[in-house]
């Protein structure tokens, strides 16, 4: 999993072209202040299926939102595609929202598995070597392929765009956007360093570690 850059909606130049009936006219500048809103898309890439599902958020990148995301993959697609499945591989990056030395991304992670009664195994990039994420370099490229020279006017629009997103060896994408206010700036739990049930791998355990369902 991972998050693509967030993006400003309005009439913002993109890079790329297109073919249209009329020059399009657009602001050379995305000041914030001049956008209508904004919107980050979350990815995951399902290796087996070869299927991109892109969770389009309207407010912050936290570790909640990417969380909620990976909920709202698993009770959408994952528990459709396996629901024998009992755990879960999710490969990331080391920074971001999903940060490996962010320990609110463990509570949240925490929470997630415990709502879907899914054992959670994280696996992070060490630094510098997240370009070896699968997602990286057979999923988003693609995305932003079929988002060239288009304006993002609306979260519609770029909903529409993302799920076009398709190759000739069978690539296909799923869109969902996640109307939601996320809270900056939280901190964990007082005591979760001291009862969190996060199991860590005994090899390199700052990058490896499993969220075990608690009832």
């Amino acid at each position: 999993m991972d998050t693509k850059k967030k993006e400003l909606l309005g009439t913002f130049y993109r890079n790329g072209s297109l073919y249209t009936q009329a020059a399009i006219q657009t602001n050379d500048h995305d000041f914030p202040s001049s956008a209508t809103g904004s919107v980050i898309p979350h990815g995951f890439y399902d290796l087996k299926r070869n299927t991109g599902y892109i969770t389009l958020g309207t407010s912050h990148d936290t570790s909640e939102f990417a969380c909620d995301s990976l909920f709202q993959w698993w009770v959408n697609e994952g528990i459709i595609h396996y629901p024998k499945a009992k755990s879960l591989l999710i490969l990331c990056d080391g920074g971001g929202s999903n940060s490996s030395r962010h320990y609110i991304f463990k509570e949240d992670l925490q929470k997630t598995a415990n709502a879907l009664g899914l054992e959670i195994r994280i696996a992070h990039y060490p630094p510098y070597t997240s370009k070896y994420n699968p997602i990286e370099h057979r999923f988003f490229p693609h995305v932003t392929r079929a988002c060239e020279g288009v304006v993002f006017d609306s979260v519609e629009t770029v909903k529409t765009l993302i799920s076009r997103t398709s190759t000739s060896k069978g690539l296909t994408t799923i869109v969902h956007i996640l109307d939601k206010i996320y809270e900056t700036g939280r901190k964990y739990a007082a005591d979760f360093k001291e009862i969190m049930p996060i199991v860590f791998d005994t090899h390199l355990p700052k990058w490896n570690y499993r969220a075990i369902p608690q009832e």
